[in-house]
């Protein structure tokens, strides 16, 4: 099992390439299930979840090649199941019940199980697959659906949920009538979804706004689509610019998916120009502390959360960091302790008293979100960080650690014969 090793206390200066997002990709490849035939999805990102929903597809009867593109070519789907196998390693492989059971009439998918930062139920996507007519049952760990064509409903989610949005979303596109999706999450990668599915044939309005309407088709053809950027990725690496006291400049990435983060890094003290596709930040003071509240887009995202909560480490004064998605998505926060941080649990918050510097010490990934805040607080640290379990951080960061050697961070990857 690799670790990752830092040298801390560089500035990072240079270009860092934003890749394409893994949480808009994964739902662009279940969406390949609504129409036979060979998708192309360009700039999808080289990430253990990427592989898995690859090795997915390819269990249901899918090809799936990932060179320049990623190819996939649904002409032979002859398995209609999600196994627990697949399944336990990334909840948003329950993306293809939708698909499935809109196309195929008939679905077999694990429930995905525990997740290390908190529930995530898919009772709202089963509640609303029912109101448009399929039959649910669960056996043995298996949600069983079946159903004659789908049909238009009005749904309204009593929690805003991204998957469940983009599983109904592709759901109702081929159902008879109107769908209405009222609560519906309005993150970039819905739009995105959203966008992909009207290039096939689907009728669809309102994406991105609380409100979308579906007007279901008989059939969808396969097209072609470009993967937009990763604005957690983005996030991530301002905060790298900001905690080693460097200057960034991002490429291929889109701001107006990341104003609230911006604007919570200009609080801080962190200067940041927009450009057409481009980010560019250089801190000059002492890191400012302020007070975050995640919740869903178009506010402060809750996957950003862990590697703000590094950069407010090194702040000036005290800050308040609530989470308000996830109940147990502090699990980092013992980790930072480690590398010196001040921080105090109360409920859904964490205090983060500022202090003067970090010192590097062995820690371990939780989860990938997590994974990033060690890597920020390492690259800060004065001496040797190691962390441990990193395959949480390749699940959702492209080659982080040869973007960041670009830039002069002192990392790398080593074996550690576990």
């Amino acid at each position: 099992m690799d670790k990752l090793v830092i040298e801390g206390g560089m500035p990072l200066e240079g270009e860092v390439r934003i890749s394409g997002a893994k949480n808009a990709t994964l739902p662009l490849m279940a969406s390949t299930l609504l129409a036979a035939g060979t998708h192309v999805i360009e700039n999808a990102p080289r990430l253990r979840d990427i592989r898995t929903m690859r090795n997915l597809l390819g269990h249901m009867g899918a090809s799936c090649e990932h060179n320049d593109v990623l190819v996939i070519d649904t002409s032979d789907i002859h398995t209609l199941e999600a196994p627990y196998d697949l399944v336990k390693t990334m909840r948003a492989s329950v993306l293809v019940l939708g698909p499935m059971v809109a196309r195929y009439r008939r679905a077999r998918v694990s429930l995905p199980g525990g997740c290390a930062i908190g529930a995530r139920p898919i009772n709202l996507h089963l509640k609303g697959l029912e109101q448009m007519g399929v039959d649910i049952d669960l056996e043995h760990g298996y949600v069983i659906a079946r159903a004659g064509r789908l049909k238009g409903a009005c749904i309204s989610f009593d929690l805003v949920t991204v998957t469940g949005t983009e599983n109904l979303m592709m759901a109702a596109t081929l159902a008879e009538g109107i769908t209405v999706l009222k609560n519906a999450a309005r993150e970039p990668e819905v739009v995105a979804l959203a966008e992909y599915l009207c290039s096939m044939g689907a009728r669809i309005e309102g994406a991105g706004t609380s409100e979308i309407t579906i007007e279901g088709v008989k059939d969808l053809s396969p097209g072609r689509v470009s993967v937009i950027p990763d604005r957690i990725e983005a996030g991530t690496y301002l905060v790298a610019a900001g905690i080693t006291g460097g200057h960034l400049k991002l490429t291929s990435c889109r701001p107006d998916h990341l104003e609230a983060v911006i604007n919570k890094l200009h609080m801080a003290g962190l200067p940041i120009e927009a450009g057409e596709g481009t980010l560019e930040v250089q801190r000059t003071d002492r890191i400012r502390s302020v007070n975050v509240k995640t919740w869903p887009f178009p506010a402060f995202p809750t996957d950003m959360q862990a590697q703000f909560m590094a950069l407010m480490a090194l702040s000036d004064g005290v800050s308040l960091i609530t989470e308000q998605i996830f109940e147990n998505r502090f699990m980092h926060v013992l980790e930072l302790k480690r590398l010196g941080a001040d921080i105090e649990l109360e409920g859904r918050s964490a205090v983060v008293r500022g202090v003067r510097k970090l010192s590097g010490a062995p820690v371990m990934a939780t989860d990938l979100r997590a994974s990033a805040s060690l890597v920020l607080g390492g690259l800060a640290a004065h001496g040797i960080t190691e962390i441990s379990r990193i395959y949480h951080l390749d699940r959702g960061y492209e080659a982080m650690e040869k973007k960041l050697s670009a830039v002069g961070a002192r990392i790398w990857r080593e074996g550690n014969g576990a």
